[in-house]
């Protein structure tokens, strides 16, 4: 099999603004201004031939040598020999946007530290409140970006930029970044941020501009596709854990005691499914991708009578987006960005658990802990802070070597280059089938919760 016999799936090839002829400053000098040794200026270096397959299993290896194709893979991130932007002409900016998130902070400080320090680019800027500060009307003022501002940010939860949500006109925004001189822009945030960031660089594309677009996925529920790991997730599992250590304390502490514990997770249940396999507190998982029913026998209501009858106490953890059937005869409402609003799953369960045993004459002690605005602000444990100061250093360096309409992933333990595009077409969601959902039911010792009284699909 010859290379030239090979065929290759583009779809994750990684758009650039033209040729990089510039020799990279990490080529510089090392300290005491001796010269570099070359070899170990040239290891630093990722080449874009260098990629990370997509899927690493063995029989798709096999597929695709079978099938004379080359299997589907990321280029990988990293510094470049030669990068594109003259780092003494940049003029760089920094947006974040939708939702708080533990290590925005961080990620704002790393790019920064890569930019001035590592390329020598002077000219940083702050952009406030998301995309708004691209709109004149708003009347945000920009904020000047250097090693002093940003020294001690990463202490503190929130970001220092601020944030918002909503729709702005793509001429606009691409209007401002030409009136600016920015050549560019780095965009911090999910799914509704990145698709910003697509809009705008397809804007700049069809005007022939040379701005560099680099996405780095701020989505705390850990749903970006074609990324393995989204930063502030390892935070928000390391306090939810501890809320569902408090919940089952409150259970322990009184008769037929019911903890229930609301944690984030709109559209996947990964915070759910992974505080609650690391605790092992918890007795009943709801997500999002699991259909549950709370009436009937089986259901949530009769598993749990049978749990406090037998064992006094229970924890159940549910994801903010669980069970929305339950709301399906009320009006969908929806955020500034377009999301659905969903409606309230812990205070529909509360009240209808404590009206359940109420009608059977029982009583319960029942506490409901919903610490979501609490994780979402909270500053990024270690573990996150690590990872925020590569995903900004790799998206520096992306954004230097003239990449553009891509952000930056962890994918087979890799740092790689994702289409932007590919990571926002579908949500990634949490395998019903999958390690994750099955080592929560080993550890819980969860049943199915369906009613045995609902009727089956082929009845």
């Amino acid at each position: 099999m010859t290379k030239s016999s090979l065929t290759t799936d583009t779809k994750l090839d990684i758009e650039v603004l033209g040729p990089a002829k510039i020799d990279s400053p990490l080529m510089g000098k090392a300290s005491g201004g001796r010269e570099q040794v070359e070899n170990l200026a040239w290891e630093a270096f990722t080449d874009d031939s260098q990629r990370i397959l997509k899927d690493a299993t063995l029989a798709s290896v096999e597929h695709f040598a079978h099938e004379k194709q080359v299997p589907a893979s990321f280029e990988q991130a990293g510094a470049r020999r030669k990068i594109y932007f003259d780092p003494s002409k940049v003029r760089a900016g920094i947006l974040t946007a939708g939702g708080l998130c533990p290590g925005l902070n961080d990620v704002i400080r790393s790019l920064v530290m890569t930019l001035y320090y590592r390329y020598g680019v002077q000219n940083i800027q702050g952009i406030r409140y998301g995309y708004q500060g691209l709109i004149p009307s708003y009347g945000h003022s920009l904020i000047e970006l250097n090693p002093s501002t940003v020294a001690e940010i990463h202490q503190f939860g929130g970001t220092v930029l601020g944030s918002s949500r909503g729709n702005q006109s793509i001429e606009e925004l691409v209007d401002s970044l030409e009136r600016l001189n920015m050549n560019i822009l780095f965009c911090i945030g999910g799914d509704g941020t990145l698709k910003g960031a697509l809009y705008v660089s397809q804007e700049i594309k069809k005007r022939g501009l040379k701005i560099s677009i680099v996405g780095i996925p701020k989505t705390i529920d850990n749903d970006i596709s074609l990324v393995s790991r989204s930063f502030g997730f390892e935070t928000a599992v390391a306090i939810a854990t501890e809320v569902i250590r408090s919940a089952h304390t409150e259970a322990l502490g009184a008769p037929w005691g019911v903890g229930l514990v609301k944690l984030m997770g709109r559209d996947s249940g990964f915070i759910a499914a992974t505080a609650a396999l690391a605790r092992g507190d918890a007795n009943f998982v709801l997500i999002p991708e699991i259909d549950f029913d709370v009436d009937g026998p089986g259901a949530l209501l009769d598993r749990l009578f049978k749990r406090l009858s037998t064992r006094g106490h229970a924890v159940i953890v549910v994801a903010e987006g669980a069970g929305q059937k339950f709301f399906s005869d009320e009006a969908q409402i929806k955020d500034a960005s377009g999301n659905v609003l969903h409606k309230d799953i812990g205070a529909y369960l509360a009240d209808r658990i404590k009206r359940y045993f109420k009608e059977m004459g029982q009583e319960i002690n029942l506490k409901y802990l919903d610490p979501s605005y609490i994780i979402r602000s909270a500053p990024a444990n270690s573990t996150d802070q690590v990872f925020c100061s590569f995903l900004g250093q790799k998206a520096a360096h992306a954004a230097m070597a003239g990449k553009t309409n891509c952000l930056i992933g962890q994918w087979n333990d890799y740092f790689v280059h994702v289409p932007i595009d590919m990571a926002i077409a579908v949500r990634k969601k949490v395998d019903p089938m999958g390690v994750l959902w099955n080592s929560v039911l080993e550890r819980t010792g969860q049943p199915a919760l369906t009613s045995a009284a609902r009727p089956s699909a082929a009845g």
